[in-house]
């Protein structure tokens, strides 16, 4: 009797205030590398708002979007490096948003930095945008790049999350020494 391969489903969120990216991935730790993007698409808020009221939007249509999902893990692009501090701070505003939504301890939260995702995603921590969005196409067998860019992008972290977990499960820290 053949085993069935545990197949599980990542949200990946690209967190921005003024457009949130997410993007639906299922996937499995075993066998080919096959993920297939469920759901995508990017949460707006209207710039001329005040900050209070777009983070009260994004933490709504994130809680829905979770509740609607029901994913297994959720992976967050960690703000590593801005050159607009003004945007630095609302990049992280809303990663804290998705971050403190998700609920119960059964669900996986990570942060991955852009260049681990592309790393994870192509084989090359330097690759450009269009490269990424182009392997998120391949790996996910679809016949163009998903569109907007955010929802690409968060598509990428859900698959990274599976490259990295399966990487860190084959070779556990504590079975280098």
């Amino acid at each position: 009797m053949a085993s069935t391969i545990e197949r599980m489903f990542v949200l990946g969120i690209d967190p921005g205030l003024t457009r949130c990216g997410y993007g639906l991935v299922e996937g499995s730790f075993e066998g080919v590398e096959t993920f297939r993007a469920v759901r995508a698409g990017t949460i707006e808020t209207d710039p001329k708002m005040p900050v209070e009221q777009r983070l009260r939007q994004l933490h709504v249509e994130l809680d829905q979007l979770l509740k609607e999902t029901t994913p297994n893990a959720v992976a967050v692009e960690r703000v590593f490096y801005q050159r607009n501090a003004n945007t630095a701070i609302s990049v992280a505003q809303a990663s804290g948003v998705a971050i403190a939504l998700v609920d119960g301890p059964d669900v996986a939260v990570r942060q991955f930095t852009a260049q681990q995702v592309k790393l994870a995603v192509t084989g090359y921590g330097a690759a450009s945008k269009s490269q990424v969005q182009g392997m998120v196409a391949r790996l996910c067998g679809l016949s163009e790049i998903p569109r907007p860019a955010d929802a690409a992008d968060a598509l990428a972290l859900g698959i990274a999350y599976f490259m990295i977990v399966r990487i860190e499960r084959r070779y556990p820290l504590g079975s280098l020494t």
